[in-house]
């Protein structure tokens, strides 16, 4: 070989660093997650759109992120941050007591429905609860009408949220077919989860606070997807064709979180798939934590840098 030519190859071997071989061994395995994932979108038999970001790096993997989606239960979590930031400013107080009367039933999910009239009342804190763990559709008009609807649409267009919108009450079928749905897209939850993750929205005790809430566990099989060790604050919503879940997962050593959302669902599998977007997007985020540059599972405590 001409000298010339291995001087050639030594200057290009020179600019071909570990740290950028191992930058394109990541690529290389996000790639393969985003495959793994559009093969689960692919295969779906209604429309799918999932969202998910590297709390640590930023960087987002999604299919359909920006489509607009009904969210059924899980828009109760911007009603349950409105509520909380009610409570910051001194607009009402979580420890408020609302007197139980049979004309604020609603049907669907929920324990308040078949509460007697006039025998009981409830704080407003403990109604939260009600709205997140059990999905109480009650409980969840109770604070609408408490918070008011304009208040927490008003919240989200702060955040700079154009698709998310309160547009109803809960089990209002009438307006469902209207067309008057409350909305979001999985980029948007996406973004909801992340800001409660980082502490931006109002304050970190705050967003602790509502964490907290929507980190109690709820049982099913999607909760089984990860470690019983593991906190995950969540909120899954469901009526007839459509499916979401919002989902915020403190994995120390990674943390992430995603939105999986169905339409047009008329087999019944929008929960499976939920479920599979989840476990591929645990596997990518646990070995990004878990593994030094090289690709070697280490003890992260020993790491120099999560990145």
């Amino acid at each position: 070989m001409k000298p010339t030519t291995l001087a050639a190859l030594a200057q290009l071997s020179g600019l071909i660093t570990p740290v950028a071989m191992a930058q394109d061994d990541a690529a290389l395995l996000e790639e393969k997650t985003r495959a793994r994932l559009e093969h689960l979108v692919a295969e779906a038999t209604g429309v799918v759109g999932y969202e998910a970001i590297d709390l640590v790096s930023g960087r987002q993997l999604g299919l359909n992120q920006n489509l607009v989606f009904p969210q059924a239960s899980a828009i109760k979590i911007p009603i349950l941050m409105e509520v909380f930031r009610q409570a910051r400013i001194g607009r009402l107080s979580l420890e408020e007591k609302i007197p139980f009367r049979s004309a604020m039933k609603a049907g669907g999910s929920g324990v308040l429905q078949h509460f007697s009239d006039g025998t009981s009342e409830l704080s407003l804190r403990d109604l939260c609860v009600l709205m997140i763990l059990l999905s109480d559709n009650t409980a969840t008009n109770i604070l609408i009408n408490r918070v008011s609807m304009d208040s927490v649409n008003a919240m989200l267009r702060g955040l700079g949220l154009a698709k998310t919108a309160l547009n109803r009450v809960m089990m209002d079928a009438a307006a469902s077919a209207q067309d008057r749905e409350n909305t979001s897209s999985p980029a948007e939850a996406v973004r909801i989860m992340a800001i409660l993750h980082d502490g931006t929205f109002v304050d970190r005790p705050l967003c602790e606070e509502v964490l907290e809430i929507l980190s109690i566990g709820k049982g099913g099989s999607f909760e089984r997807v990860f470690p019983d060790s593991l906190r995950v604050a969540w909120k899954p919503g469901g009526i007839a064709g459509v499916q979401t879940v919002w989902v915020l997962v403190r994995l120390p050593e990674r943390p992430f979180a995603f939105a999986v959302m169905e339409k047009f669902d008329s087999a019944g599998e929008a929960g499976k798939i939920q479920q599979e977007v989840a476990r591929v997007l645990f596997d990518y985020f646990w070995r990004l934590g878990n593994a030094s540059r090289y690709g070697t599972f280490v003890d992260p405590a020993l790491r120099p840098s999560a990145d």
